[in-house]
């Protein structure tokens, strides 16, 4: 380019020398050297003047080509794009393409509309028309692009309109693209912050670092009334609290940058409100501290819910008094305070009979009356509890007199066993108090209540009564745990077995049947006594499993003995009360029966009378499910309880066995006739009559008299081993029956 405009500026070089040294020759007849020297010096002037030219020409390409590299530069380092729009032509020219748009025809309107968010292009449209229509000085939009990720990106569009046709419509715009995503993201955090301030229940303030007031949010006008601007600029105070408590708060913020304090304010209704204030303070990036941030908090509901929750955890919802677990409280407390107190623990006599027979609706009603009736009693600082079931306690503070203490048990049995009327019945209760003496008898709640419960425990043994606890009891209690323990290790280690004992029929001597009784050997202890142990395993509910021990394995080994030849009769087995109440009783046993492949006319299963009488129409029913499957029934201890003759006739019983108690009693002629009696009546009501403990000839000789069948006891043998039974066995099939007694006395002797 450069070297054609000096080619050009040459030919008209000469072109102007020739015509002017021809025009100079005919005017002034010069010489014609003289002209030639002087053509010669303006060609050299004016090609000095057109390298001037050219050299600034070229000057001026090269600070352009700078100028334009430093504002590629600067669009680049800003991270904008420059954009350059020929509306007439629809060329959109970018420089810094970060989106990938490339410099080509746009024939859309916005240029490359595709790219941008559906749900922005109206808006876009909308503001590039007003910007055309002149209504506004520059076009400024915000929308999304897609990236060439096929990702959303934010992007701030600046433009103007710098040319215009004669009729003043845009030919040409020009403008940036800058990527404000993280400035988005910024803004939409911050309008979700100010959102939850403004939403917040909490009145909430913002204070400078000179604690003066810069904001608060709408839930401080309602709580505290007013408008906002009475409060700006003001310091940070609580109404009703003088300056040092506030100084003082500041000092604790300054201290510890937080601070939660239970304050008493007034709302806008003038109503005093439990208020929770939380402030935290607010620093910068120079950890500079800039602001404080105050939450009031209401705290009326909370507390309505905190007590509605302590009643809730430490009220009994039927009686309403303390709980067991306010009880623990209390007792901790006073335990603190090194005064004696003292403690009374009661349990209701037999109430499960009265939830059993009339309904727990009923049994509830019960307590709750008795809880009033009780309560009334109470000194003006003791408390009474309700710990559970139909045990309560009674706490006693500031006292170990003696006399007050029993005088006051005294008056609960007595109020106790006063009768209730209620839906037609008079029930009556009794009641059994352990007593225990603070720090005499335990420094501990939990020792205490222990010691109390023992105590209870043997009061009840006497029943209506109270008993002070002491070192005997908690021996005995000890002792007790110790049992129950060792019963639970037993029946996992099989120290359960089984022994039996004869039954002989009275007249002829031989064997009939046998009872099965069980018998607790452990290896360190020994022999445990079956007197000791099973009232324990009564309470603690382990005479379930004990008695299924006992009657799998019994139904074993009449299996063997049948099977070998040597035994036709009956086994007896002792049905616990906690067996008899089972709801799948028969269930089960039907399963040891199957499981040992023993029919069930080999069965003969053995019910106290106190167990039966508890609920006699369900024992009834429960009875004649045994009975239907070929189970014997007897009645043990028949006469040792409160039997009513009219149900005794509608039990489906086969064996009324005769308590030991009558058997001893027989030396005297009024033991011979309740004796007499018990036979009679079996008899009358098509009972087999059992004797149990018989121990003496002359009793043998009695019963004869009074057609008593069969007895058991000493007298024939003691209680034998299943290998010291075989051998029993094999002797009855191999002595006559006049030497049988005596080998039988023989084997017993020996072992």
């Amino acid at each position: 380019m450069i070297t054609i405009i000096i080619k050009i500026s040459l030919l008209l070089a000469l072109l102007v020398a020739s015509h002017s040294l021809y025009a100079l020759e005919a005017t002034f007849n010069l010489n014609l050297n003289t002209v030639a020297v002087t053509a010669s010096a303006i060609i050299v002037l004016v090609l000095c003047y057109m390298l001037t030219v050219i050299y600034k020409l070229k000057r001026s390409r090269y600070q352009l080509m700078l100028s334009e590299q430093r504002l590629k530069s600067t669009v680049e380092g800003s991270g904008d794009t420059l954009w350059d729009w020929n509306i007439k032509t629809g060329k959109v020219l970018r420089i810094n393409d970060k989106y990938l748009m490339d410099s080509i025809l746009s024939t859309e309107f916005p240029p490359h509309k595709s790219l941008i968010h559906p749900s922005d292009i109206t808006q876009v449209e909308y503001l590039l028309k007003k910007h055309f229509a002149q209504q506004t000085p520059f076009f400024e939009a915000t929308y999304r692009i897609k990236d060439h990720f096929g990702g959303w990106l934010w992007v701030l569009d600046r433009g103007k309109i710098i040319e215009k046709d004669t009729n003043l419509s845009p030919l040409r715009m020009t403008g940036t693209v800058r990527d404000i995503s993280q400035l988005k993201l910024t803004e939409e955090r911050l309008n979700l912050f100010a959102k939850c301030v403004e939403s917040l229940t909490d009145a909430l303030a913002i204070y400078d670092k000179n604690f003066k007031l810069v904001d608060i949010n709408p839930s401080f006008l309602t709580l505290f009334g007013g408008v906002r601007e009475q409060y700006l600029k003001k310091d940070f105070n609580l109404p009703g609290y003088d300056k040092s408590y506030i100084n003082t708060i500041k000092k604790t913020v300054y201290q510890r940058d937080s601070l939660q304090q239970e304050v008493k304010l007034r709302n806008s209704a003038h109503v005093l409100l439990p208020i929770e204030i939380s402030i935290d303070e607010i620093r910068n990036d120079q950890n500079q501290i800039t602001n404080y941030v105050v939450v009031y908090s209401d705290l009326t509901e909370r507390k309505k819910a905190e007590s509605q929750l302590h009643n809730l955890s430490n009220r009994d919802r039927t009686t309403n008094l303390p709980n067991r677990n306010l009880f623990f409280t209390d007792l901790q407390k006073l335990g603190q305070l090194n005064s004696h107190h003292a403690l009374l623990v009661f349990d209701l006599d037999n109430f499960k009979k009265i939830n059993d027979s009339l309904g727990h609706q009923l049994g509830d009603s019960l307590l709750a009356k008795l809880a009033m009736r009780l309560n009334k009693l109470t000194r003006e600082n003791d408390v009474f509890y309700r710990l559970g079931g139909d045990e309560f306690a009674l706490v006693m503070s500031d006292t170990n007199d003696i006399y007050t203490i029993t005088r006051t048990a005294k008056q609960f049995l007595a109020a106790i066993a006063t009768p209730f009327k209620m839906a037609g019945h008079e029930l009556a209760i009794t009641s059994s108090v352990g007593i225990v003496l603070f720090p005499e008898d335990g420094n501990t709640p939990e020792l205490l209540l222990k010691n109390a419960d023992t105590a209870m425990y043997h009061a009840k043994k006497k029943g209506n009564s109270y008993l002070f606890f002491n070192d005997t009891m908690n021996r005995e209690a000890v002792k007790r745990l110790q049992i129950e323990n060792l019963m639970r290790f037993g029946l996992k280690e099989n120290h359960f077995a089984v022994y039996y004992q004869p039954k002989m029929n009275i007249h002829t001597g031989k064997l009939v049947g046998m009872e099965a009784l069980v018998r607790f050997i452990t290896p360190k202890k020994g022999i445990i006594s079956p007197g000791v142990f099973i009232p324990i395993a009564e309470e603690t509910g382990q005479i379930i499993e004990i008695g299924e021990v006992v009657l799998n394995k019994a139904c074993r080994d009449v299996k063997e003995w049948l099977d070998a030849g040597l035994f036709n009769g009956r086994v007896a087995v002792n049905l616990s009360a906690k067996q008899f109440s089972l709801p799948d009783l028969t269930t089960r046993i039907d399963v040891i029966l199957q499981k040992n492949a023993l029919p069930s006319y080999f069965l003969e299963l053995e019910i106290t009378e106190g167990t039966v009488m508890d609920d006699p129409k369900d024992a009834i029913a429960i009875m004649c499910s045994l009975s239907a499957r070929g189970i014997h029934l007897a009645m043990d201890d028949f006469g040792t309880g409160y039997s009513s003759l009219a149900y005794l006739k509608q039990f489906p019983l086969n064996t009324l066995k005769v308590d030991k108690a009558f058997i001893d009693d027989m030396k005297n002629e009024r033991g011979r006739n309740m004796v007499d009696s018990i036979v009679t009546i079996a008899h009358n009501l098509d009972l087999h009559v059992v004797a149990e403990g018989v121990e003496q000839a002359s009793q043998i000789e009695i019963l004869k008299q009074l057609n008593c069948e069969t007895v058991q006891g000493y007298y024939y043998s003691k209680p034998l081993s299943k290998d010291e039974f075989t051998e029993f066995l094999k002797l009855q099939h191999s002595k006559s029956v006049p030497s049988l007694i005596s080998q039988i006395k023989k084997v017993a002797v020996t072992n």
